[in-house]
């Protein structure tokens, strides 16, 4: 289905953020090793397991968009989901205590099966505290992967609250940890390295360590090129939080498991302030929309955080098309576009939802 041939009444439309207020703001500068230095020396440890992710480009999906659109396919990598290179990071850089009482996390999938690799990577137990609303695929493979799970809470909040009851101290992996982040980071720096004459990047944004990543290799390689992260307005706790400079929380009744984030993040939240060029808000259905033209232009399996990147591309390209003829002719002047498929593990609900027209 083609988003854009939709009547005009009902294209997707994304909620945009005013820019950020100068209230009580954490502090914009990256967070303790938070550089490009660090982001190159990840790198090297991250290529050392993983091989780089294709970039590619898909006439059909182009034609559908309106737009010359480059897919980052993170979800062909180990996992299915961008979230293993912060687990490969990891596991090269434990501490003794991390090392000698195992890890604890906790995630709705993705982030678990990147610690439960860490974990199998370096030889430690991993205990993963997931909610009630996390997939069962998702569980499974945290459990494949050799990780004890725990289910615990409605939401994301209490699960976390618990797995840190859990911890031994030190020994909770939160997922902003500078180390998962700069893991994340390598994404970018293979994106941008391939393709630094980007006009714009679309990121989806959880606990927004992605984005941060992108900001970080973006303001060294690519500095005109616009990162725009995209969240689900179901769950919209990050967006809120980078509205309003504050850490907040909302409700998460999205049905994209990987946006599933009840508040925001501080250790991420500086950063994305600083470096988002807009932060956009969309529907769970505009999500599904996505991962069907995902599907059907673009011969790739999304879940529903892997399709929120095009989603937000979508109701951008929407919103130009109903602006001014200036606006129109300086978005089709910008250049080439990317959008990062963070994730292809698709629950069973979201595949059938891919049949629904």
């Amino acid at each position: 289905m083609q988003l854009l041939d939709r009547d005009p009444a009902a294209r997707p439309t994304a909620t945009r953020a005013p820019s950020p207020s100068p209230g009580p703001s954490p502090s914009p500068s990256p967070g303790p090793g938070l550089t490009f230095a660090a982001v190159e020396v990840a790198a090297k440890v991250v290529a050392a397991a993983l091989d780089a992710t294709p970039l590619v480009g898909h006439p059909l999906l182009d034609r559908a968009v309106g737009a010359e659109v480059l897919v980052k396919h993170e979800h062909v990598l180990p996992t299915g989901s961008f979230k293993v290179r912060g687990g490969v990071h990891l596991a090269a850089t434990l501490t003794p205590a991390e090392r000698a009482s195992g890890l604890v996390t906790t995630s709705t999938g993705n982030h678990a099966q990147s610690v439960a690799t860490a974990a199998r990577l370096a030889g430690v137990e991993a205990t993963v505290v997931m909610p009630e609303s996390a997939p069962r695929v998702k569980r499974e493979a945290v459990e494949a992967l050799g990780a004890r799970v725990v289910i615990h809470g409605a939401g994301l909040g209490d699960a976390a609250a618990h797995a840190r009851a859990l911890a031994a101290p030190g020994c909770y992996v939160d997922p902003t940890d500078a180390r998962i982040v700069l893991g994340h980071a390598t994404l970018y720096l293979e994106l941008f390295r391939a393709r630094p004459d980007l006009a714009a990047v679309y990121v989806p944004i959880g606990s927004g360590t992605g984005a941060a990543g992108a900001c970080l290799v973006r303001d060294v390689l690519a500095p005109d090129c616009a990162v725009i992260g995209v969240q689900s307005e179901a769950a919209p706790a990050v967006w809120r939080s980078w509205r309003s400079g504050a850490v907040e929380v909302a409700p998460a009744h999205t049905r994209a498991s990987g946006l599933a984030t009840t508040a925001g993040y501080p250790s991420t939240l500086g950063l994305l302030r600083a470096g988002l060029s807009d932060f956009l808000l969309v529907s769970d259905d505009d999500i599904d929309a996505a991962a069907r033209l995902l599907a059907t232009r673009a011969h790739t399996l999304a879940e529903g955080a892997g399709a929120a990147a095009l989603a937000g591309l979508v109701a951008d390209r929407a919103t130009t098309a109903e602006a001014g003829p200036a606006v129109r002719a300086r978005a089709a002047a910008a250049g080439p576009v990317a959008v990062v498929c963070t994730g292809g593990n698709a629950s069973a609900e979201e595949i059938a939802r891919l049949a629904v027209a």
